[in-house]
C-alpha cells in the first residue's frame, strides 16, 4: 500500500481504474469537465497493476473502480465522487488539493 500512497501523493488527483471500466471513463470525464487533469493508472495496463489492486482491496477500498485520491487522501469510488459533486463540495475539495484554480 506504500506504493499506492506514494503514487497518490504525487499529483492532486489520482485515479486507479481499468481501461474497460465505464465508470472510470465517466469520472475521468467529470474531472476534465471541471478543468482538472487527473493522473490515471489503468491497472490492467501497468506493471504491478494486479498488486496495486490487491493492496487497495486490503486497505478497504472498494474493489469497484475507479478508486480516487484527492490531495493524497482516499476519497472512494464513483458513488463518493458523484455524491460530492451533487452536494457541491467536489470543487472545493479540488481547489484545496491544488487541482482547480477557479
Amino acid at each position: 500500500m506504500e506504493r499506492v500512497f506514494q503514487l497518490a501523493a504525487e499529483r492532486p488527483v489520482v485515479m486507479f481504474g481499468k481501461s474497460t471500466c465505464c465508470m472510470c471513463h465517466t469520472i475521468n470525464t467529470l474531472f476534465r469537465d471541471f478543468g482538472v487533469n487527473p493522473t490515471v493508472y489503468e491497472l490492467d495496463h501497468i506493471p504491478g497493476g494486479r498488486e496495486i489492486e490487491h493492496a487497495l482491496a486490503r486497505h478497504g477500498a472498494a474493489v469497484d473502480f475507479p478508486v480516487v485520491f484527492i490531495g493524497g487522501n482516499l476519497v472512494g469510488g464513483a458513488n463518493e465522487i458523484m455524491t460530492l459533486h451533487l452536494n457541491g463540495s467536489l470543487s472545493a475539495m479540488l481547489k484545496r488539493a491544488g487541482a482547480l484554480w477557479l
